[in-house]
């Protein structure tokens, strides 16, 4: 895979910002590597220094401290035919600091390793129904994943800056699971069931090595960073349980106490089934991956979720008729809900990922026939429905993606811990 996000631009507020907060030396650090960052090819030191301001002596010091950091590397410079020697460009490096991203869902667990220029270097997932295992017994699983691409991080040379997990349930902002009904959690203190497992323990400038975070919120963040000028929009995760990341305006919307984006609990019916959080008819009980696939009659089939929904993909692709209608049942119950988050939040996108995103074809048309009939702008400002450019993996990417991003946006960190 290759670049997954584009890194945010150096603005004048994100300039006075830096200068509030640290020395000269940072600022010129983070405007050079952010100039670098969001370069559509590879910048000279002329043109950086043309670009930004800075002096050509000072842009070339901050060049040497950054490839000396392993953050920036030296391309070749494209042929030309003009006089005097082409300047070499700049990149971003693909052997320096790495993010380790990781996710415990109710079916799987996941983890990948992403290079400080967005390249997916490594992934793998790990197939199991963990609702019978504790807490305890379902992260020291997830150990020996870390353990593994940590492992593959070694062999390509890269060096692990630290770890996001994705949790699909309400977490505080101190790593706490308060809640995960699909998982059976409430109150599972992770960071200290992980404590003594390198590199998901410590603080790496001055922020905790370990970050736990809502499994949706950080799919939303990969997406965020995958598609520049989607500045608003709502990612739907599907998976057994659905979650929800709120993008607005380029950020992130956690709500008041954090836990935004439990859109697999607005009821659909009051009436309804019976939802393992204790309410009734929830949207997860309609559209979530279980509720779709007994619907299509694929109930009991003993598949993990990934091969059961590639069935699916696969029946309702040669148009059999119980996959199909098990789709369209669930696409208009998801367009329902949907409906009243774009009512209320004014947004102009929707996405589907997760298991969703396989699952778009036949999702989306019913969920944009809700969205057309129940939002009331729809008329003249209709509503966009696509698949998550990051597909499945966006909340397992969109982790990893958040410590390389910190790593860009404050590079004088990075390289305070190698001097």
């Amino acid at each position: 895979m290759g670049t997954v996000w584009h890194c945010q631009a150096v603005t004048s507020a994100n300039i006075a910002g830096a200068v509030r907060q640290g020395s000269l030396r940072e600022l010129n650090l983070a405007v050079v590597l952010g100039r670098i960052a969001t370069a559509d090819r590879p910048p000279s030191r002329a043109a950086i220094a043309a670009d930004t301001g800075l002096t050509r002596a000072t842009v070339s010091a901050v060049v040497d401290d950054l490839i000396a950091g392993r953050l920036v590397a030296e391309v070749d410079p494209e042929p030309r035919t003009g006089a005097g020697r082409p300047a070499r460009g700049l990149r971003l490096a693909a052997d320096g600091p790495a993010g380790l991203g990781l996710e415990i869902n109710v079916d799987y667990l996941a983890a990948c390793v992403v290079d400080l220029a967005g390249a997916v270097r490594h992934h793998e997932v790990r197939r199991a129904d963990l609702r019978p295992l504790s807490p305890t017994e379902a992260l020291a699983r997830l150990v020996e994943l870390a353990g593994r691409a940590r492992a593959a991080a070694d062999r390509l040379g890269l060096t692990l800056a630290g770890a996001t997990l994705a949790v699909p349930g309400l977490v505080d902002a101190h790593g706490l699971v308060r809640l995960a009904p699909n998982l059976g959690w409430r109150d599972v203190d992770v960071p200290a069931l992980l404590a003594g497992h390198p590199p998901l323990t410590g603080t790496v400038d001055g922020v905790p090595a370990l970050t736990v975070d809502n499994e949706a919120n950080l799919a939303a963040l990969g997406e965020l960073h995958a598609v520049p000028g989607t500045a608003s929009f709502l990612h739907v995760s599907g998976e057994i349980g659905i979650g929800a990341g709120i993008v607005l305006d380029g950020a992130l919307f956690r709500g008041a106490r954090g836990w935004s984006g439990e859109l697999g609990h607005v009821p659909v019916d009051p009436a309804g089934p019976r939802c393992r959080c204790g309410g009734r008819g929830c949207l997860e009980t309609y559209a979530g991956q279980e509720a779709i696939l007994g619907a299509a009659g694929l109930a009991g089939a003993d598949l993990p979720a990934d091969t059961a929904a590639r069935r699916l993909a696969d029946l309702a692709s040669a148009g059999d008729p119980q996959a199909r209608a098990a789709l369209h049942a669930a696409g208009t119950a998801l367009g329902v809900a949907v409906a009243g988050v774009v009512n209320l939040l004014d947004l102009d996108t929707v996405v589907l990922g997760g298991g969703y995103a396989t699952l778009a074809p036949w999702l989306r048309p019913p969920v944009a026939t809700e969205l057309t009939a129940r939002v009331l702008t729809a008329a003249w400002s209709p509503v966009s429905v696509r698949a998550a450019a990051l597909g499945p993996e966006s909340a397992v990417v969109g982790g990893a993606g958040a410590v390389v991003r910190r790593i860009v946006a404050r590079p004088s960190g990075w390289l305070g811990r190698r001097e």
